[in-house]
């Protein structure tokens, strides 16, 4: 047997012998599974918190910790995904939706805390005019058929390994339930081969349509360089630039946008931004937004009962305005920074290949060496590893995502980081022969 086959083999023991483990720690979560197959596919409604053997299920929360049904303790290093910055029932959270529910919900009408909320919303993030909408999906929807709409074409320019909401998902060039657009696949950051399918699809191309750091592919930031040339051409065909910022809007007090010095001409929102409730928001220039203004007799329609519900209308003023400011971004983002610094640091003391991207407060492992600037490169990574990796998080009482995904909420503090560091120092100790390449 080849000195690779045996260190495959090796790592389907290690594995192997970690699921069994977690299967004798989780009794419960198994059982909880278990009874959810009976009336739910898979005992799943929401694909990405699926991972075999089951998943586990948390019981409650609070602050940056997670328990779960069996009683087990984790420094929550997931923050749902980057909806969850504010950790878990944020006294000022809680304030805003008690006052919301004392004065009744549902109101089918507008409210006093809507445009309030807007006006934080867009003059946070430069925009003229903003509508919200309930998710980032339709966030996305809505942007796209608005610029569809609005250029008279038709074609929409992706990027490989994007990810823009659960119809708008381009892992391996595209979903079979991705809304039904007559879809232009790019290459992430790869600047000529962008630019030539631009130029190929320029008659016909409304717009093109990103994420300026890929999160669920990895944590993988556009280069400045790509974002420049993506607006220089998008500007010299006539096609719209959206931004989708639904994650990497916390990156700084403006977005990522506003660090990379680039203004789309929509952008798209969502996550965090409603406070921790369900949220999306689609806005920028006033000559595109004010299409869904009523008053025009050739006014374009946007429903959604909840568009507008005073629980996260409130939730999300009081999350901007008092909570994540410009300067607990610029904080946050530094303590990201850091951390992710310091794993690195680890890994390359270790001589393993192991490296964690992102930016600020958003950070990915990927086992591997060498530069990743697409989700093509990060899938060379060895998916084995990651996954001993996650379930060895796990067991030092770490939670995160599946695919390897952190982000780091606002009560996370150093305690936290060391937490986290030791965790990581020992996985590259004690998986070290498996590490070997």
């Amino acid at each position: 047997m080849s000195e690779t086959a045996l260190r495959n083999t090796d790592i389907d023991a290690a594995l192997e012998e970690a699921k069994e483990a977690y299967v004798a720690s989780n009794p419960l979560s198994l059982a909880r599974y278990v009874e959810a197959t009976a009336v739910m596919p898979g005992g799943n409604t929401r694909t990405v918190l699926h991972y075999a053997p089951f998943p586990l299920a948390m019981a409650r929360a609070a602050g940056c910790r997670l328990w779960d049904a069996d009683g087990a303790e984790y420094v929550d290093f997931l923050g749902e995904y980057t909806a969850g910055i504010y950790g878990h029932s944020h006294p000022a959270i809680r304030a805003a939706l008690n006052r919301a529910l004392d004065g009744g919900i549902n109101y089918g009408a507008s409210n006093l805390t809507e445009a309030r909320f807007a006006r934080a919303v867009c003059e946070r993030f430069g925009l003229e005019r903003v509508r919200f909408t309930n998710s980032g999906t339709e966030a996305n929807l809505l942007a796209i058929s608005l610029a569809r709409i609005a250029t008279g074409r038709h074609k929409v320019l992706v990027f490989d390994g994007g990810y823009h909401g659960a119809v708008f998902g381009f892992a391996g060039g595209g979903s079979p339930i991705n809304a039904p657009f007559p879809y232009v696949v790019a290459p992430y950051n790869d600047l000529d081969a962008t630019r030539a399918l631009i130029e190929q699809h320029a008659d016909d191309l409304a717009l093109v349509i990103l994420e300026p750091m890929i999160g669920s592919g990895g944590c993988i930031p556009a280069t400045a360089d790509f974002l420049t040339m993506l607006r220089v051409e998008t500007t010299r065909v006539g096609a719209l630039l959206i931004l989708d910022e639904v994650m990497t809007s916390r990156l700084s007090p403006g977005g990522l946008q506003a660090v990379r010095g680039i203004k789309p001409d929509l952008t798209t929102l969502g996550k965090y931004i409603g406070g921790g409730m369900s949220f999306g928001a689609f806005g920028g220039r006033a000559d595109l937004i004010d299409r869904f203004d009523p008053r025009r007799a050739d006014a374009l329609p946007h429903a959604g009962t909840f568009n507008n519900n005073v629980l996260t209308m409130n939730a999300g003023l009081a999350g901007l305005t008092e909570i994540y400011t410009p300067k607990a971004a610029l904080a946050l983002n530094a303590r990201g920074d850091r951390l992710r610094d310091r794993l690195n640091a680890l890994c390359q003391a270790a001589d393993a290949p192991v490296q964690f991207t992102g930016l600020g407060s958003m950070l990915a492992v990927h086992m591997m060496r060498g530069p990743i600037r697409s989700p093509a490169d990060a899938a060379k990574g060895e998916p084995k590893l990651k996954e001993l990796f996650f379930f060895d998080m796990l067991s030092h009482g770490i939670w995160l995502a599946r695919r390897g995904m952190m982000t780091l909420c606002l009560p996370i503090g150093d305690a936290e980081c060391d937490k986290l560091a030791a965790a990581v120092d020992e996985f590259l100790a004690s998986r070290q022969s498996l590490l070997v390449r």
